[in-house]
């Protein structure tokens, strides 16, 4: 019974990690509740993305759902209980600071599709929908998505998506810039890690500083966009991964990124 067991192995049970090399793929686990966000899957959630930014031999991430879709969103019956999805909300709010990629299946909607909105990139695959629904039962899109989706998919689907609560297919999420690729059914999670395996082929630092700078200076001004951007010159460009590229790149052989 769930309430015989301890915390960290509810926690660990809710989501699962595994490494691939320098890509750690994380799978959001409560199939049977549609990977519904509660207490135990907002802590696990939280911990992973802890190991891929504190982990150096770690450069990027893959964020996924077991079962028939991606996330349905809040918990409502773990609401009602009491849960602590606050870790979950932070996340949220703050991201990951290395590379996170979504493999979407099936279903990314209210708070699932805010999560899915944290990753830098979305992989889909064929009959996937990707909604807010809240309006439709007196509530709003309160984790980020009327944030960040008018930047992801335009003002006007944006809108459209938050007053009527009507979700976009994957063909529409890719017109619109949703997502970034299409699969068949079922091969998302691979293509995402295909292509989380040619990100983390990259220089660490490097990796950081421009998912950072394209995050934090959407709308500044030019010079906005270079205050910003030059705490991040001093750092990449005078690293040892600086010097090891053009050195890896002369001799014709694979960089070793050390991340300093």
């Amino acid at each position: 019974m769930l309430s015989a067991m301890s915390e960290s192995e509810t926690t660990e049970a809710a989501v699962l990690t595994e490494r691939r090399g320098r890509v750690l793929l994380i799978t959001l686990n409560r199939p049977e509740a549609m990977n519904a966000i509660n207490g135990a899957l907002s802590s696990g959630l939280v911990a992973a993305i802890e190991e891929l930014d504190s982990d150096p031999t770690l450069t990027a991430a893959v964020l996924t759902g077991n079962g028939k879709g991606f996330c349905s969103g809040m918990d409502l019956k773990a609401f009602a209980r009491g849960e602590d999805i606050g870790p979950m909300m932070a996340f949220i709010r703050n991201g990951a600071k290395k590379p996170l990629l979504g493999a979407i299946e099936g279903f990314a909607l209210a708070g699932g599709l805010e999560l899915a909105l944290t990753c830098d990139l979305l992989v889909a695959s064929e009959g996937a929908k990707f909604g807010i629904p809240e309006v439709k039962v007196g509530l709003f899109a309160a984790g980020g998505g009327l944030l960040r989706l008018p930047s992801r998919v335009g003002h006007g689907k944006a809108m459209q998506m938050a007053l009527t609560g009507d979700p976009i297919s994957t063909d529409e999420a890719l017109g619109h810039g949703l997502i970034c690729e299409v699969t068949e059914r079922g091969g998302a999670v691979d293509a995402a890690l295909a292509l989380a395996e040619r990100i983390a082929q990259n220089a660490p630092l490097a990796l950081s500083a421009s998912k950072q700078l394209i995050n934090a200076t959407q709308g500044a001004t030019d010079d906005e966009f270079y205050e910003l951007q030059n705490p991040h010159m001093g750092t990449v460009f005078a690293s040892n991964d600086s010097k090891e590229g053009p050195k890896a790149f002369a001799e014709k052989r694979a960089p070793e990124w050390t991340g300093s």
